[in-house]
């Protein structure tokens, strides 16, 4: 069996949800009344490759997270990491914060990434059994089925045959509807790929990333067209919360 390790990134302070995240960490605002750190973490749970995850926050909301994960049950060991930031000012950005991971528990498995504000429907089951089949770091794909939706909004992936051939963040006119979601499993060999782009200054946006990966590596795309919500503004939450009360009261009927 592949052991694969998972990040999950949640020391981002999400400003554009203020006043909600002045003083609670966006991955801990419930949706369908469970965290979205909780949602992330029982997908996890049913992934037996993993057998480890790390969570790194911000120095502002570590104590936050602590006191959540000691009311959280798992099999899986939980390491919660501090990356020292006070502020939005002085943020080490989604990709400093995997290579912080990365330095830090000098991982050299292969590895699960997260956003921490991500939320998908899709099995990471599913997600890794397409990974062991083709050994290459993938990055998951929501096709929303219109180029305008994607549009100056998400990072955007051309694929062939499973393979993704181009890749933009945020393009002004996109060449496909297939949206990059925040969950990436690279290959052990490509970590060190993520120190390199630390050098060229790229530290935020995970787009950036898989577009190196692109032009340097390879990179397959697995595509899914169930529901996916990228919570960065109060209106992508609350379209998450009205959708997941839903789908709770279709499940008690």
């Amino acid at each position: 069996m592949i052991k694969i390790k998972a990040v999950i990134l949640c020391a981002g302070y999400a400003t554009r949800l203020y006043p909600l995240t002045l003083n609670t960490p966006k991955s801990l605002l419930e949706v369908g009344n469970k965290a979205i750190l909780g949602h992330l973490l029982d997908k996890i749970e049913k992934v037996k490759e993993i057998k480890e995850v790390f969570i790194i926050s911000n120095h502002r909301f570590f104590e936050q997270f602590r006191v959540w994960l000691n009311h959280y049950e798992s099999k899986k060991k939980i390491k919660l990491l501090n990356d020292g930031t006070l502020s939005n000012e002085d943020r080490l950005g989604a990709i400093g914060d995997l290579n912080f991971v990365l330095k830090e528990e000098d991982i050299k498995d292969d590895l699960l990434v997260i956003a921490g504000d991500n939320l998908f429907v899709f099995s990471l089951e599913e997600f890794v059994e397409f990974y062991k089949k083709n050994k290459t770091s993938q990055v998951a794909f929501c096709d929303l089925k219109n180029k305008e939706l994607v549009k100056r909004k998400f990072g955007v992936g051309i694929l062939e045959k499973n393979c993704v051939v181009n890749f933009e963040e945020k393009p002004w006119e996109p060449k496909s509807s297939l949206a990059a979601t925040a969950c990436y499993l690279f290959k052990k060999e490509d970590l060190s790929l993520i120190g390199s782009l630390i050098s060229q200054g790229q530290i935020d946006a995970p787009g950036h990333l898989i577009k190196w990966l692109v032009e340097n590596s390879k990179v397959n795309g697995f595509v899914s067209e169930k529901s996916w919500y990228d919570i960065g503004s109060h209106e992508s939450l609350k379209e998450a919360q009205e959708d997941y009360s839903k789908i709770k009261e279709n499940n008690q009927r």
